[in-house]
C-alpha cells in the first residue's frame, strides 16, 4: 500500500524543547486526541481514537563515521476503525 506523508520534520533540539513537546503530545492526547502538528507551512489535524498501536523502538545506527543511538515513538491507527486492540505493557523508568 503506497504510503502519503501529510507532514514531517526533522531538526536539532535541546533537551527541555523535545520534553516541552513531547509534553504537548501528551496533553492533546489526554484531552480530546486530537493533535495538530504545525511547521514548515503545514498544519494537519489528526484524530487519535480511544486506542492505536504504539510502538517504541531503541536503535544503533553504525557504518560510516560515529554510531548514532535513537529512540523512535510510533503511534499508529486504521482510520476505519476505533483502534481497539490488545495492550502490551509499556513504560518509561
Amino acid at each position: 500500500m503506497p504510503e502519503e506523508i501529510p507532514f514531517s520534520t526533522e531538526s536539532n533540539r535541546s533537551r527541555a524543547d523535545v520534553a516541552a513537546l513531547v509534553g504537548d503530545v501528551a496533553n492533546s492526547l489526554d484531552d480530546d486526541g486530537e493533535l495538530t502538528l504545525a511547521g514548515g507551512g503545514d498544519s494537519p489535524t489528526l484524530a487519535v481514537p480511544p486506542a492505536a498501536e504504539f510502538e517504541v523502538t531503541a536503535e544503533r545506527e553504525t557504518g560510516d563515521g560515529a554510531p548514532e543511538l535513537g529512540v523512535e515513538f510510533e503511534l499508529e491507527w486504521d482510520e476505519a476503525t476505533d483502534g481497539a486492540g490488545g495492550s502490551d505493557e509499556v513504560r518509561v523508568e
